[in-house]
């Protein structure tokens, strides 16, 4: 992993703050319970398995041939929505290859960059040989599909990405921190998510890095608390406790919901003391994957890191909301 001043500075900068919100934090409101969660690693490593490379822009052949409904377009689609407090937010929708109402993943970003982050991860789990159609950085492990995981041809998520308020992208960034604000704008993410066409709204989930990483599992809790089952599962890569409501806390409140949706932390060994805030909280289905010296959020989806990070991203949406 490439070192820079900004990444140090940013490094720091995430360790300050959040020293001083898990200190917050920890106040006597916050129930200690006794359970203990097992921190695991994967155990295989795929990552020299064989490439996607994508050939075709447009269709591909659904994933079943019962034509219940006209197909979406493969090319994403620009979505104008907005937060409860009025913020006005961007993304872009990936539909399925299914006929069917087909599960959805909502992918939020980290603070060093913005929605673009995932342009190429979202048509690959898209499944539907559909390049990039934007412009991005290079030169990054998640932006290079020629070492990605395989996904079986029968199997295609919609994907969902959003801008958080504020955020560029990379190396610009987020130009402040809302602790607020962003809670709120990945809720809105979860309801728009529900409502696109083509979109099964009982199996959605959502997979976060850094930032992103505290957002998806607030996010899913708050939805979750008003309606349960509405986010089957939550992903965390690299949380930071960035959040208003703590990242422990979060994990606590999904413990709490109705049903039992997974939520995973996954973190190398210099970032696991973050996951292993909630460890001990009320949660069965709570869990932490090390993976060593794979770094701090996006970065853990690059090909140098063993496990394969990238293929634990795709058991956990086996799990969360595959058939």
């Amino acid at each position: 992993m490439k070192i820079t001043y900004e990444r140090l500075f940013f490094f720091f900068s995430i360790f300050i703050l959040a020293f001083f919100i898990t200190s917050c934090n920890s106040s006597a409101a916050l129930l200690q319970f006794t359970s203990a969660t097992e921190i695991k690693t994967f155990p295989y490593s795929k990552v020299g398995v064989t490439p996607i490379i994508p050939t075709t822009v447009g269709l591909a052949t659904p994933a079943s041939t019962k034509e219940s409904k006209p197909l979406l377009p493969a090319l994403p689609q620009e979505i104008n929505f907005e937060a409860s407090d009025g913020q006005e937010l961007r993304g872009y929708y990936f539909p399925s290859a299914s006929d069917q109402p087909a599960p959805l993943v909502v992918l939020m970003h980290w603070i060093m960059g913005d929605m673009s982050d995932w342009y190429v991860i979202a048509p690959w789990l898209q499944n539907r040989g559909l390049q990039n159609p934007f412009e991005s950085p290079t030169g990054y492990g998640w932006l290079n599909s020629a070492w990605f995981p395989e996904i079986p041809d029968d199997k295609s998520y919609g994907v969902f990405i959003f801008s958080f308020r504020n955020c560029w992208p990379y190396p610009i960034g987020c130009k402040a921190f809302y602790e607020e604000g962003w809670t709120l704008d990945a809720q809105a993410a979860l309801e728009k998510a529900a409502e696109l066409d083509g979109v099964d709204p009982d199996r959605i989930a959502a997979v976060g890095s850094s930032i992103g990483a505290d957002a998806v599992v607030a996010a899913c809790a708050l939805v979750n608390a008003q309606q349960p089952g509405s986010c089957k599962g939550a992903l965390s890569l690299s949380p930071c406790n960035c959040l208003k409501i703590g990242y422990r806390k979060t994990v606590e409140m999904m413990g709490e919901a109705q049903g039992s949706s997974p939520v995973w932390c996954f973190a190398d060994d210099m970032d696991k003391f973050k996951c292993e805030l909630a460890e001990d909280v009320e949660n069965p289905a709570f869990s932490i994957f090390e993976f060593p010296g794979g770094g701090h959020g996006n970065d853990l989806l690059s090909s140098y890191v063993v496990p394969s990070a990238m293929q634990g991203l795709l058991d956990f949406l086996d799990e969360a909301i595959g058939d």
